[in-house]
């Protein structure tokens, strides 16, 4: 009987020691899955996403990630993904913990409108502006020299519900026009540009930074034209939409540009989960800007990252982490 009682006790113990095990790899588990929270908080490992993988902002946020990861204490993976609208989604889902964001676009989360209307979206901050992205009006009607000319016209005006369409009515509106003034389409850059080398439209927008390759592509083909904006128009923009801001497009940017191009552009932005610490995005966001001069031959667009760039976002509040850099280099941005 004592033997039997020996075994029972030694069987017990190790059952013991084996359900203590088992806890603690549960517990292990949990800690590195799920919420943007606890990604977050253990180990400083962070989800980007960026966009589509032939756009810029997958080539730039990939190189943001690779510098980061091999320069800080935090780890960064870069994903492609449907760009702003759909990175806002991911980081309210917790399944990523940064991402770009159009700034219009994150002030229609922020705010409840647009795109997001009557549903918004306020658990993320603003890292930092980095570079502009222009709404570009094109046509290869020479006769088209203003927005008040697209009356009547064929527009291509993007994609239904998506930011260029926002930017398209705005920009419209601004002038006295309305979608129904126009005969709009809604189609992609690629193939807006289709469109006007086939006659089929009067004219496109296209929001993206310049030069791009859906009007690059379009000019090599066929004479090009872009629409600039006149003082008066931009400055109303701006004054009823903080999130637009005055835009050069130089002269040669295009094949047959022979003069500069004034017209209105959003930033490309970096928003952040609000629930990643203080630390991780202070040391994400110095590597960003106290780097960038020096990595211009990683990705063009580093050249165009400044700090009051950086900090012109007014639309939605910096994170702490982003602040508290900014602050070091004399500048306030707004916080929460």
């Amino acid at each position: 009987m004592k033997m039997k009682k020996k075994g029972l006790v030694s069987i017990v113990g190790v059952l013991a020691l084996a359900m203590a095990l088992s806890f603690a790899l549960v517990g292990c588990g949990s800690g590195n899955s799920g919420s943007a929270s606890s990604s977050a908080d253990n180990g400083g490992s962070l989800r980007f996403v960026t966009g589509g993988e032939s756009g810029t902002y997958y080539a730039f946020g990939s190189v943001i990630a690779q510098h980061a990861t091999n320069n800080t204490d935090i780890s960064v993976t870069a994903a492609s993904s449907g760009g702003s609208q759909a990175n806002i989604q991911e980081l309210e889902d917790g399944t990523a913990e940064l991402g770009f964001a159009q700034s219009d676009v994150m002030a229609y989360a922020y705010d409840g409108t647009n795109l997001f209307e009557g549903k918004p979206v306020t658990s993320f901050s603003t890292l930092g502006a980095l570079y502009q992205e222009q709404v570009q009006i094109v046509t290869c009607d020479p006769s088209i020299t203003s927005v008040a000319d697209l009356a009547g016209k064929n527009v291509s005006i993007g994609a239904a519900g998506s930011g260029v369409y926002f930017n398209a009515i705005d920009i419209l509106g601004a002038y006295g026009l309305s979608e129904s003034d126009i005969n709009p389409t809604y189609q992609s850059f690629g193939d807006s540009a289709d469109a006007l080398k086939d006659g089929k439209i009067d004219a496109a927008f296209i929001v993206a930074g310049a030069p791009t390759t859906a009007i690059t592509d379009l000019s090599t083909t066929k004479t090009a034209y872009l629409i600039s904006l006149d003082q008066a128009h931009i400055q109303q923009l701006i004054a009823e939409n903080n999130f637009y801001s005055e835009a050069v497009i130089p002269a040669g940017t295009y094949a047959g540009q022979p003069a500069d191009v004034v017209t209105v552009g959003v930033d490309a932005v970096i928003i952040v989960d609000n629930a990643v610490s203080e630390e991780d995005v202070y040391a994400l966001t110095a590597d960003i800007f106290d780097n960038a001069p020096e990595l211009i031959e990683n990705h063009a667009k580093y050249a165009e990252i400044s700090l009051e760039k950086g900090a012109s976002v007014a639309s939605v509040p910096y994170h702490p982490g982003a602040a508290k850099y900014f602050a070091e280099k004399n500048i306030t941005v707004p916080t929460k």
